[in-house]
């Protein structure tokens, strides 16, 4: 584990420099093109993975990376690269300010640092594996609300949501009528750290990817949180429902959760 020194200081430089990118994208005219109905991609989305993928294979060319936009090196290593280039793509082509690069390490696939950049508000949220997180080097804590009545959370739509009948629009009225308030900002990612910040109690969705999740998970865990799936069984970075709280609330909303299923 003596390489996680260099990895960090890759992973971070990348973040960065694709962030950098990101936020000077905006000022250029975006070539938007459809994965789907719904599912937006831009250049800079490609130019972000490229720039990431440049800053892992100068320094560590056998290991395996799985990215968003197409990257899949695979290999005997035991580290493994899972890269967002843009998480938030759609608030992105909007000129809207909610988005990120998310990238996260796995060893022998256990996810042991996270890395995600906010260009436009120069926040970097990162966590290593038993050593807590942080946001800009300060120590990052879940919030302390004790109830789900006094909470405030956030969740997402999939890509999917008008043709998958599992489209979350129950769970969403389910929550809107017991909580504070519910958010739909538009990045799973960024949505993640925000728990780990305190700013939101908590969060949950459907049908992600790994590498939307890969490294919020690790930052909401370091942070004291809790992430399990729907039933608060463990969670996987490939499995299709997450449920990341400040921990104090997530039995409740695992009863929740339970309940639309009888």
């Amino acid at each position: 584990m003596e390489e996680i020194a260099l990895i960090k200081k890759v992973a971070l430089a990348a973040a960065q420099d694709a962030g950098e990118i990101l936020r000077n994208g905006l000022t250029k005219e975006l070539t938007i093109s459809h994965k789907g109905e719904l599912d937006l991609v831009t250049q800079m989305d490609t130019l972000s993975e490229q720039t990431i993928v440049t800053h892992i294979n100068r320094h560590f060319s056998d290991h395996q990376i799985l990215a968003e936009e197409g990257t899949h090196q695979k290999s005997n290593s035991p580290w493994r690269w899972v890269i967002d280039p843009l998480d938030g793509t759609t608030n992105y082509a909007h000129h809207f300010p909610y988005f990120c690069v998310s990238i996260a390490v796995e060893f022998e696939k256990t996810v042991v640092l996270g890395v995600i950049y906010d260009p436009i508000h120069n926040e970097l949220f990162v966590a290593e594996r038993g050593k807590g997180a942080t946001l800009n080097g300060i120590p990052l804590t879940v919030s302390s609300i004790p109830k789900l009545k006094e909470a405030l959370l956030v969740t997402g739509f999939a890509y999917n949501l008008r043709t998958d009948p599992e489209n979350n629009l129950n769970h969403f009225t389910q929550f809107l009528m017991r909580v504070q308030g519910v958010r739909r900002m538009g990045s799973a990612a960024l949505d993640l750290c925000y728990v780990a910040a305190g700013r939101f109690d908590g969060f949950w969705e459907l049908n992600l990817n790994p590498w939307d999740t890969a490294a919020g998970f690790l930052i909401v865990t370091e942070a004291g949180g809790a992430v399990t799936d729907f039933s608060g069984k463990p969670f996987f970075i490939e499995g299709k429902a997450i449920l990341a709280t400040n921990g104090k609330i997530h039995q409740e909303m695992v009863n929740v959760f339970m309940a639309q299923r009888k």
